[in-house]
């Protein structure tokens, strides 16, 4: 699915609770944020303008950055392995069944990350990128980047635009395209523990392992990995694909694939 908002969890409720200082616009933000799945605000941004820098820095879970083995280098952009996601479950505390059944139904059964090597699936929102053209911190383009080869039909389509609004305004590119086998918006990266929208695209060309690391940072700074850990599927869905989630069906999804991936390790 492609993410388009942030889901309330332990950051919002810093804002509803309000730590005093926030303006009662703010509940009523973050009350939006889950209701809308069109809202692009990212409740981080709107608590670090009233906590400040320092706080936030405190608060959020940074993404983990994992050094492949040189054995897996040739394997790390077609699929996630067993140890990937072993490695998930111990850092969130959740069994490997609870994650992989998330895994399959907010990625995809396929979970495929990549296009090509290096080159991470990609859907280019030109609404989004005129939205945060001027969020950008950097407005310049990067008049050198070019599309990567090899691609065709609908990839090259999608990369060719994400290049050309890089040559005009190359952040406000990144923050306005949707990444990854979890389609998670650019415009996301602080909520996926990344510093800077640079380091949220280096990581989620890097490897499969990285988009579900930053995937786990994510759900880590949504306030979803209870949910989790519970097996609350409604929960989890709910705070993850919207309000709407019980007419689709995820969480019956999840559950469905949760039962599957716990038979599988009961057989071996």
């Amino acid at each position: 699915m492609r993410l388009t908002h942030l889901p309330t969890g332990r950051l919002a409720a810093l804002v509803v609770a309000g730590v005093a200082m926030l303006a009662p616009a703010a509940s009523e933000m973050s009350a939006k944020i889950s209701e809308d799945s069109s809202a692009s605000v990212s409740v981080i941004d709107m608590v670090e303008t009233v906590v400040g820098t320092s706080a936030i820095d405190e608060l959020v879970h940074r993404v983990q950055i994992d050094t492949l083995p040189a054995a897996d280098a040739k394997t790390r952009y077609n699929g996630l392995t067993d140890a990937d996601f072993k490695i998930i479950a111990k850092e969130l505390g959740v069994e490997v069944a609870a994650i992989k059944a998330v895994v399959e139904i907010e990625a995809g059964p396929g979970m495929n990350g990549f296009w090509a090597p290096g080159v991470p699936i990609i859907n280019f929102d030109r609404s989004m990128y005129n939205r945060f053209c001027s969020k950008a911190q950097c407005k310049k383009g990067a008049k050198g980047a070019k599309v990567p080869d090899g691609l065709k039909g609908y990839p090259l389509k999608e990369w060719t635009q994400l290049v050309n609004a890089r040559k005009q305004n190359e952040q406000g590119a990144n923050l306005g395209t949707f990444w990854g086998m979890f389609q998670i918006g650019g415009f996301n990266y602080k909520t996926c523990g990344c510093s800077s929208i640079e380091e949220f695209v280096r990581l989620m060309s890097h490897s499969e392992l990285e988009q579900l690391e930053l995937f786990a940072a994510f759900i880590t700074n949504s306030g979803m990995v209870p949910d989790l850990k519970k097996r609350n599927w409604a929960g989890f869905a709910r705070k993850y694909n919207g309000t709407s989630y019980a007419k689709k069906g995820y969480h019956t999804r999840m559950a469905t694939a949760y039962k599957k991936y716990k038979s599988q390790e009961n057989k071996k």
